[in-house]
């Protein structure tokens, strides 16, 4: 018997206890365990029937996902051998029933669609996320979960893998029954109430899939959706075509097919991109040098200091997470409109059945809106978000160590500015470190965490402590310009607008990018962000630009004419009033073509392929440099930023999971081309340049760094 599955006896009911922690995930062994008990169960004449439940805290949360890459290196074949073990435990003579605590996701719901009937405790969840890997259920999901729950629900839960709710699985046909107390208790008597019933297998239920015309109905509504929610997303597709064949073939020909996409999906780089980011995220979380025990400030209380539209959203995130926070701006006036500009938020968090009324109000009643500085000295940690000008900054930090206690963390939201010269305006320089939100605050999920050349490991560690307290992915990073986001971003800005004046349109260069995946264009970004932003950034550093150097033209002009994006009706593109969506400008094209005229540019017709090329392939050898400096830990740091912080596709892994699928030594060329043409600004990183000709990828440089 597997030590990482136990069988005992309660009476005569056999209870099989998966026992492989923290998430009983199905390593090897798990399977084969779980099919030796069955075997043995089914063979001892005392027993009538049998209990499946997972030891710990949860039933299956799904596969061991580095058995994936093992799949596609050619070691393991787990969704093939994986579907003969459930056939097996779906055709025990004795009724077995699932008993679901935690979560039995991929996989787990698998497993537990082959038993015979399926209990829950209240809060457990149930799920297909295979998609969010950018695969499909591969061991027979697709083919039972129809079976149980209908067409619509298999191919909405297969195809969005969004988590369901006990109560709602119930509803559903998913589960049986939900027990309250003692969930093994529960499911033991009731597989007793089934005995002397025969099984009801799964696989033989066809009551739900037997509506051809209702079957079509219901996927093409979820089709519809996939369109629109999983744009660039090929999982999504194939596990509705996955479901589609559950509803036209006999059972063991739909598992067929679904392995047959299974393997499609697997085999494909989205699969690979987002398995990469699955990992990436918790991969991020660990600092070199930085050791585990590590001693933590304990943050009880926060203050923000501006109650700007980031100064609103950083408040927001700590009372979220339950802190106490002081919101200070500097006249009554500012702090009203901070403060309402955060009741709307949450309102319409309400409004949409996000939040509670209730839960509402206890946030708002965490902020404590304040115009002085007199209860700073409460404070643990203190985020800085007033503009992004250093005097201004250096005057704040000045301040506050004035009125904070010694130990406090120190932050400054800035997004470009050198955390060192801030820190320099007080007297202790190891409790300064760059705490880079997002915009919108509250809502996106990455921060970069900004070590100073005197950060302490203590407020390092604290950092990231309180990024996950908060809900953010936390990613520590070096101090230069920009840091590693924005220093990028700067790079593929600049390109994209080269490429107007070169004789790209403005909504060309934005739908190329939008349909490689990004989240919006580039120079949509800037209208949305507020073109008044970076205008204020590159006066800031006027005086560091080198001469000589190519610089976009238009960009200052636009904001010259008041044009600073949405929130003036107008930047790179036109808006109406009360209407987000974009119009292209024959003004702005006009200013573009008069300005290139100016500079002698010689347009002409740009492709497709160019303007990504010159944008993403801009990212990847800025992030090479950035590497090589120590800007950034990992290559994959770099792309979790990118995923997490600037809408770039997860299906493409990042900038540098991207250049390594499409190899370092071909991205490499391409940039030496650019060099030829464009000059010095695309002279290619020393690091991207020793990686292709050693054949050698960005993966490869971060495995000889653990």
């Amino acid at each position: 018997m597997s030590e990482l599955v136990s069988l005992t006896k309660d009476g005569d009911v056999a209870v099989i206890t998966i026992n492989n922690p923290p998430v009983n995930a199905l390593s090897p062994g798990v399977p084969e365990g779980i099919k030796e008990s069955v075997a043995k169960a089914a063979a001892d004449d005392t027993v009538k029937a049998i209990v499946l439940i997972g030891g710990g805290r949860t039933f299956i949360a799904g596969a061991d996902i580095k058995e994936f890459g093992k799949m596609t290196s050619g070691k393991t074949e787990r969704g093939v051998g994986f579907n003969p073990i459930l056939a097996q435990v779906e055709a025990c003579p004795k009724p077995i029933v699932a008993a679901i605590h935690g979560t039995a996701f991929g996989g787990g719901l698998e497993t537990a669609m082959a038993c015979h009937y399926r209990v829950a405790a209240p809060k457990a969840l149930v799920g297909q996320p295979e998609c969010k890997l950018g695969i499909i259920p591969g061991a027979g999901g697709t083919q039972r979960l129809p079976r149980l729950a209908g067409v619509a629900v298999a191919a909405e839960m297969c195809a969005f893998g969004d988590p369901v709710p006990a109560a709602k699985a119930l509803q559903f046909g998913i589960i049986d029954k939900i027990i309250d107390g003692d969930l093994l208790a529960g499911a033991v008597e009731f597989a007793r109430e089934k005995v002397g019933q025969p099984p009801r297998r799964t696989c033989d239920q066809t009551d739900k899939i037997s509506n051809q015309a209702e079957n079509e109905k219901a996927l093409a509504a979820v089709r519809d959706a996939v369109k629109k929610r999983s744009r660039g997303l090929m999982a999504p597709g194939k596990a509705i075509d996955a479901v589609e064949a559950a509803t036209k073939l006999p059972f063991e020909a739909g598992v067929e097919k679904e392995q047959e996409l299974f393997k499609e999906c697997l085999y494909s780089d989205q699969s690979k991109a987002m398995i990469h980011v699955f990992f990436g995220e918790r991969a991020v979380a660990k600092i070199p040098g930085i050791a585990k025990d590590t001693p933590q400030l304990e943050i009880k209380r926060a203050a923000v200091v501006g109650g700007g539209t980031m100064g609103g959203g950083i408040t927001m995130n700590y009372a979220n997470a339950g802190i106490p926070v002081l919101f200070k701006e500097i006249s009554q006036e500012a702090l009203d409109k901070g403060l309402a500009i955060i009741k709307k938020n949450y309102a319409a968090t309400v409004a949409k059945g996000r939040l509670t009324q209730e839960q509402m109000d206890q946030r708002m009643a965490l902020i404590e809106p304040t115009t002085s500085y007199d209860k700073f000295k409460e404070a643990d940690i203190v985020v800085e978000a007033v503009f992004e000008e250093m005097s201004l900054k250096k005057k704040v930090f000045a301040e506050l160590e004035k009125v904070t206690k010694p130990e406090a963390i120190l932050a400054s939201n800035t997004s470009t500015l050198n955390v060192d010269e801030i820190a320099s305006a007080t007297s202790r320089p190891a409790q300064v470190i760059g705490h880079h939100f997002f915009s919108p605050a509250n809502v996106m999920r990455v921060l970069e965490i900004v070590r100073g050349k005197d950060s302490s490991d203590t407020v390092i560690a604290t950092s990231m402590a309180i990024a996950k307290k908060i809900n953010k992915v936390g990613i520590l990073v070096g101090n230069c310009r920009g840091f590693v986001g924005n220093r990028m971003f700067h790079c593929y800005q600049r390109e994209a607008q080269f490429l107007l004046e070169e004789g790209a349109r403005v909504e060309h260069v934005d739908k190329v990018l939008y349909d490689y995946g990004m989240a919006m264009g580039p120079l949509a970004v800037g209208d949305l962000a507020g073109l008044d932003v970076g205008w204020r950034i590159r006066k800031e550093y006027k005086h560091l630009e080198p001469a000589g150097i190519r610089q976009p033209l238009v960009a200052d002009l636009i904001c010259e004419r008041g044009r600073y994006g949405q929130k003036t009706g107008a930047g790179w593109y036109k808006y109406e009033a009360g209407n987000r969506q974009p119009i292209p400008d024959p003004e702005v094209q006009a200013l573009i073509e008069e300005e290139a005229k100016k500079a002698g540019i010689q347009r002409r017709e740009i492709s497709d392929q160019e303007i990504l090329e010159r944008t993403i392939y801009a990212l990847v050898n800025e992030g090479a440099n950035i590497l090589d400096e120590g800007i950034a830990l990992r290559a994959v740091d770099i792309d979790m930023l990118y995923i997490l912080g600037y809408g770039y596709p997860a299906h493409r892994g990042g900038p540098m999971k991207y250049a390594d699928a499409v190899g370092l030594k071909k991205v490499y060329d391409r940039i030496c081309e650019f060099e030829k043409q464009h000059g010095s600004l695309w002279a290619p990183a020393p690091l991207l340049k020793k990686l292709a000709e050693s054949g050698q990828s960005f993966a490869d440089f971060d495995k000889a760094k653990e």
